[in-house]
């Protein structure tokens, strides 16, 4: 998941940062309203996290003009003022939480990984497809009860994969995802954690989970509905069933 973070005061959130990192989020950081407005032009996030005194605009000003141009990345505050105004016109603006400073920092994960949750329309941190599961919260992975020692880019891409199931994923979205535009490989990269993960997968009798789609990307599918699907198109396409004699015309 991808998180972008606009806070002046490196400090404060520097130790936040790192424990992102460790968690698998990519984390971008800005210190203006004007840099954090410009990257979502470029960039789809999954949480914003942004403090109230900005030095070039105001933060409730700047969450005005996220949801007024439509961005519905949810928005978290963080800020040391604690009056109940200030709260009332943060979400007044449009945020979604608000985390006074100091903050502990296992309650700013547990409110971060509730509101990328919430994001994604989940109501439990466990993400099910066929024969494999994934914690959120862990960054466990499991296929038919075995667990999978996958390394923190192969995890990334999987859980992004879980997270838009059905959906083609591009491999520009993969390294945004992995990167975030920051010394970022050669696209052929991808290619490569795919096919680890396709092996891992399969050593435990997942197969055919991750499918290519050629010139476009990659997909993960429930195998099972895949093939229940393509059965159902088959007896279609024969009303007398699949094993009938074919008639022959004239």
């Amino acid at each position: 998941m991808r998180i972008l973070i606009a806070d002046s005061d490196s400090v404060a959130v520097g130790h936040l940062i790192k424990v992102l990192g460790k968690s698998s989020y990519t984390v971008d950081h800005v210190k203006t309203a004007d840099e954090a407005l410009n990257l979502f032009k470029h960039y789809d996030y999954d949480l914003f996290i942004t403090e109230l005194g900005l030095t070039d605009l105001p933060g409730e000003e700047l969450i005005r003009q996220l949801r007024r141009s439509r961005v519905s990345t949810p928005i978290m505050v963080l800020s040391s003022r604690t009056d109940s105004q200030t709260k009332v016109a943060a979400f007044s603006a449009g945020a979604d939480d608000y985390v006074t400073k100091p903050f502990d920092i296992s309650e700013a994960q547990a409110r971060i990984q509730a509101l990328t949750r919430r994001a994604y329309g989940i109501s439990e941190p466990r993400l099910r497809v066929g024969p494999l599961e994934l914690d959120l919260e862990s960054r466990m992975v499991s296929v038919n009860g075995h667990f999978l020692h996958l390394t923190s880019k192969e995890y990334a891409i999987l859980e992004l994969l879980l997270l838009r199931k059905g959906a083609v994923l591009t491999k520009d979205m993969f390294l945004n995802h992995l990167y975030g535009g920051i010394d970022e490989p050669e696209m052929k990269i991808i290619d490569v954690f795919i096919c680890k993960l396709r092996r891992k997968l399969q050593r435990f009798g997942a197969e055919h989970m991750i499918t290519t789609v050629w010139g476009r990307g990659y997909i993960l599918q429930d195998p099972a509905a895949t093939s229940a699907a393509s059965h159902h198109s088959t007896t279609q396409s024969f009303p007398d069933g699949p094993s009938a004699p074919l008639r022959q015309a004239g």
